[in-house]
């Protein structure tokens, strides 16, 4: 019997679009959007970033650097989470409901910048009893620690969870984790599948 759902954030309740944080940066620095994805994809920056192993304002200064950027550390934190979209991607109602019988995880590759806003400006987060963040626990999906950190929040035997996740291969590694977990691919499609767990709301 599943006790504890876990869900992924960035694509599964929040769309994002990195698109527009390229964009937004791209006035402060000599380079134009591609550009500024390709500077920043030529290093792990972003992956210390989120694995908890730099902080804000070292990675604020490591790509400033890199960009060749003039810009204030709060402007850049506007930007920089300026990819996340309005409208989530399961309604609130949902979650609010499934709150009342089940115990609610997230789960997320994110970083401190990102999440501070995200808590800030998606009410959708309160719902949630925990939330395991990479940053914080300093793995990043799939790497087994972050499953075990979400396994030992959770209260209950691996068996028991249920994980969506829009990345099959974070999929398959909560499934290597003993967690029933399935692909996320639209809200509707998310509630079938917990229908077929008996779940419902």
């Amino acid at each position: 019997m599943i006790r504890t759902l876990i869900f992924d954030l960035g694509r599964v309740l929040i769309p994002f679009d990195f698109t527009r944080g390229y964009a937004g940066l791209a006035p402060y620095c000599p380079h134009p959007p591609e550009e500024v994805r390709a500077r920043l994809k030529a290093t792990d920056l972003v992956y210390r970033f989120e694995s908890g192993l730099v902080e804000p304002a070292d990675f604020v200064a490591e790509v400033t650097r890199i960009l060749e950027m003039r810009i204030e550390y709060g402007r850049f934190c506007e930007i920089w989470s300026s990819i996340f979209l309005p409208e989530t991607l399961i309604p609130e109602s949902w979650l609010a409901a499934l709150h009342e019988r089940f115990r609610l995880l997230l789960l997320s590759n994110t970083n401190v910048i990102h999440f501070t806003m995200v808590r800030e400006n998606y009410p959708i987060i309160r719902h949630f009893d925990d939330c395991i963040l990479s940053y914080e626990v300093k793995a990043m999906k799939p790497s087994p620690r972050i499953y075990a950190a979400a396994l030992a929040k959770a209260g209950c035997a691996p068996g028991e969870c249920f994980y969506t996740d829009d990345i099959r291969e974070y999929v398959d590694a909560a499934r290597e984790a003993g967690i029933d977990a399935v692909q996320f691919e639209s809200a509707e499609q998310l509630k079938r599948d917990l229908q077929d767990r008996g779940i419902d709301w």
